[in-house]
């Protein structure tokens, strides 16, 4: 994702190509995208605003009673499919609001830094290789052992900060 989402945004196209990305990166790892974990990464995808595990929950439920099924789905089952997209590198956790986002490029093992607008809710992933780089640097310097890098910057994006059209 090189912007926010705008206006000319195919988000139909996005969700496939993320939903086609996730298969492929799957079938290489020898990883296997069950149903469930599937859905649950189609239901992040389904908006570029992190999304919490309780509001997956609630999604996956309600798909279900429209589906005729009656049981609601347990939280451990979202948080095992959670953990396997983490792993896999499919989706982020964003750690300020202890929700989940998409991952932009999960072919490429990295860490997710994020701008995220307090208007629209939308969150951007930044490409942090010379970030990272430079962090890690400074910590060697201090012979600091880096367990977790966690950057997540707040502010509006173009569309929220932008003035009011008269």
């Amino acid at each position: 994702m090189s912007s926010f989402p705008d206006t000319n945004h195919d988000h139909d196209r996005c969700v496939a190509d993320a939903l086609s990305s996730a298969e492929i990166v799957c079938m290489q790892r020898g990883a296997r995208l069950t149903d469930l974990r599937r859905r649950v990464l189609e239901l992040i995808w389904d908006s570029h605003a992190p999304i919490g595990a309780y509001d997956l929950i609630d999604k996956l439920s309600r798909a279900r009673a429209d589906d005729g099924e009656e049981s609601r789905v347990a939280p451990p089952t979202v948080y095992r499919a959670l953990d396997f997209l983490i792993e896999q590198g499919l989706v982020h956790r964003i750690e300020s609001l202890n929700a989940f986002v998409g991952c932009a490029e999960p072919e490429r093992p990295h860490r997710g830094y994020f701008l995220i607008c307090e208007g629209c809710g939308a969150a951007h992933e930044l490409a942090g290789g010379a970030l990272d780089r430079e962090l890690r640097s400074y910590a060697d310097n201090l012979d600091f052992k880096v367990r977790r890098i966690t950057i997540e910057v707040a502010g509006l994006c173009a569309d929220c900060h932008a003035p009011a059209e008269t």
